[in-house]
């Protein structure tokens, strides 16, 4: 049966007009010290190569440093221990840490913007479902019988949530989403377009007649709070059992997390990564781009593995950094690679050695 729910319209809640700041409150908020006019305002951020009078930029790495000495920019954070080679004309904060402050910037800007609120008459909801307070649900949003959804959470247009789901509060979930059914995602996550949680893992058994029986696929997939999973990553549920993401795991765009997979808390994930079934990584771990890593091992806290690297083998070691493909040791990786580079030399001297 079809439940509309004709309560709040939609509405999207921004200030109507830009908040502005002065370098002092700015320095208050973030810990820092003025150098320069503690009264000059800005209403909104900018790169520091593509600044406007009027903007807070920031200096963190050192190849922009020269953008500094011309910028237009009315505010500049920078680290405690920049030390300017010319005159500068901008004002400065002096912070600790200048990406980390500015980030906190951004955080502080996209909550001033506001939040959208509001059910939408064109969204559907089953009788069964329970939906927390200060809700946005956008318009073609579904959710199943059994479901819950946590106060604040934004579920934007075209998102569908199957039965049995549980979401925590103040999450997001952007356009798109796909949650199937009994997956459960935690506090403060933020899922973006096009995820997909809990389709089936890969599992097919092959047979005497040479084709393949589908496994069933009865698990499902939990996240943990404050996961954030970028647009197109599928995370497949478990055969038996759960696939389960840890808190604080950062997952990037078009990335393939197979059944029963677990990631470990604060591990984070580049883009086009493929994790196949029931490997286990652990805690505060980086896995660059394009990373292949096979099934049913595992992978030891604090490693790093660098972009394109094929893992065949568990990594039992705490912080070890591998790469190459099949991965190893990144130092012996890089000795190895000079010789390859030197290889077709190699293989002229041994020719021409021989024929002497």
């Amino acid at each position: 049966m079809l439940v509309q729910f004709t309560s709040p319209k939609n509405e999207y809640l921004a200030p109507k007009n830009k908040m502005k700041f002065t370098a002092q409150q700015i320095a208050d908020a973030l810990g820092g010290k003025v150098e320069g006019d503690p009264l000059v305002e800005v209403s909104n951020l900018s790169k520091i190569d593509e600044a406007l009078p009027g903007t807070l930029s920031f200096l963190a790495n050192p190849k922009y440093a020269h953008f500094i000495y011309e910028t237009p920019a009315s505010i500049v954070i920078v680290n405690d221990d920049f030390i300017a080679d010319h005159p500068i004309k901008t004002t400065l904060v002096r912070v600790k840490n200048a990406y980390v402050s500015f980030a906190e910037l951004l955080e502080l800007y996209k909550q001033n913007k506001g939040k959208r609120s509001g059910i939408s008459s064109r969204a559907y909801i089953a009788p069964s479902a329970k939906i927390g307070q200060n809700v946005y649900i956008g318009e073609f949003v579904s959710i199943g019988e059994n479901t819950s959804i946590g106060d604040n959470c934004q579920i934007y247009p075209n998102t569908s949530i199957g039965y049995d789901c549980k979401i925590g509060i103040e999450t997001i979930l952007y356009s798109g989403v796909k949650i199937y059914d009994d997956c459960q995602i935690g506090d403060w996550c933020t899922m973006h377009s096009g995820v997909v949680i809990g389709s089936d893992g890969f599992g097919f058994a092959p047979q005497e007649s040479s084709d393949f029986r589908k496994v069933p696929q009865l698990g499902n997939v939990i996240i943990e709070d404050q996961v954030e999973i970028g647009s197109n990553t599928t995370i497949d549920r478990a055969t038996l059992g759960s696939t389960i993401i840890r808190k604080g795991a950062k997952i990037d765009n078009q990335i393939q997390i197979a059944h029963n997979v677990e990631i470990g808390e604060n591990t984070v994930i580049a883009a086009q990564t493929g994790i196949s079934g029931s490997t286990k990584i652990g805690r505060n771990c980086m896995i660059g781009g394009q990373v292949g890593i096979v099934g049913h091992i595992t992978i030891a806290d604090k490693v790093m593995i660098a972009a394109q690297s094929g893992v065949g083998k568990s990594i039992l070691v705490e912080g070890e950094v591998v790469e190459g493909s099949p991965a190893f040791g990144i130092r012996e990786f890089q000795r190895s690679y000079v010789h390859f580079r030197r290889l077709d030399q190699l293989v002229k001297r041994v020719n021409q050695l021989e024929r002497k």
